[in-house]
């Protein structure tokens, strides 16, 4: 938990891009860097992209080539104008003194950067993922060192990688590690039995407190108003009939995308004849 500071929300494209990054390392790195893109708001640093640094580093120096940073986030931000630079990050457990100077490069190009580390070696048996901010200790004229603080780290993802991340999952309970994508029927399917569990949850709990079994909790009951308000009032009949009405456009669509397909096939057949 952060001290002070900002949240940091990690999406999942990140931590597979440093997972990536660390496999692909040069013989004999102990550990690769990278620069963090993403926006800040007034109390979140949200990191949605980055890219790995070419750096060289050994017990007394460390080298790191700036200029295909700069290049690197040129390139970026013809792409993604939106995403800046927030912090850096490194994969290993501990803050080496190294990380101070790498640190102060980032500040330059930054303000007050995060810095996140990335355990992809499983010191502790799992991913340990944490991230700092850096702020100054010591004597003003004097002698001045640099303290990093813990921040809170939180997870989101857009709906695009929430399918990425649900279909690593299945593959952990697969004895070959593999896992086909689902077919759109399928993901209706469990999308529907997801939603099906969650009801079933809320009505347990529901009649529990009914019942006096469980006391009540006020957020909870909050967030369960919240969420009957937001259900649209509308009859059974009006709900088959636009239901219907979106399955009949999407077939329509669907049937006209495989006759396209169908003759650009048959065009293309007749071209080399």
């Amino acid at each position: 938990m952060s001290v002070y500071g900002p949240v940091v929300k990690i999406h999942p494209v990140v931590l597979a891009s440093i997972a990536d990054s660390y496999e692909r390392r040069n013989e004999g790195a102990l550990r690769v860097i990278g620069t963090l893109l993403g926006t800040v708001e007034k109390h979140t640093v949200e990191v949605t992209n980055c890219f790995s640094v070419p750096h060289n580093e050994s017990e007394d120096e460390v080298a790191v080539d700036m200029e295909f940073a700069k290049n690197m986030y040129e390139l970026h931000k013809k792409v993604s104008p939106s995403e800046v630079i927030v912090g850096w990050y490194a994969t290993g457990y501990d803050i080496t003194e190294h990380s101070v100077l790498i640190h102060e490069y980032y500040s330059r190009e930054a303000q007050n950067p995060i810095h996140l580390t990335v355990d992809t070696a499983l010191q502790s048996s799992r991913m340990n993922i944490r991230a700092y901010v850096s702020a100054q200790m010591g004597v003003p004229s004097k002698t001045v060192g640099v303290m990093f603080s813990p921040l809170t780290v939180k997870y989101a993802y857009f709906d695009t990688e929430r399918i990425g991340v649900d279909l690593l999952q299945r593959t952990r309970t697969s004895p070959s590690r593999s896992k086909g994508l689902t077919t759109d029927l399928e993901q209706v399917g469990s999308a529907a039995a997801r939603i099906q569990d969650m009801l079933t949850t809320v009505l347990s709990y529901t009649e529990d407190v009914l019942s006096g079994k469980v006391t009540p909790d006020n957020t909870v009951g909050r967030f369960l108003m919240d969420l009957v308000n937001k259900v649209p009032k509308i009859t059974a009949e009006d709900f088959e009939s636009m239901l219907n009405s979106n399955i009949n456009d999407l077939l329509m669509v669907t049937y006209l995308a495989n006759l396209t397909r169908a003759q650009i096939a048959l065009n293309e057949k007749l071209i080399c004849l």
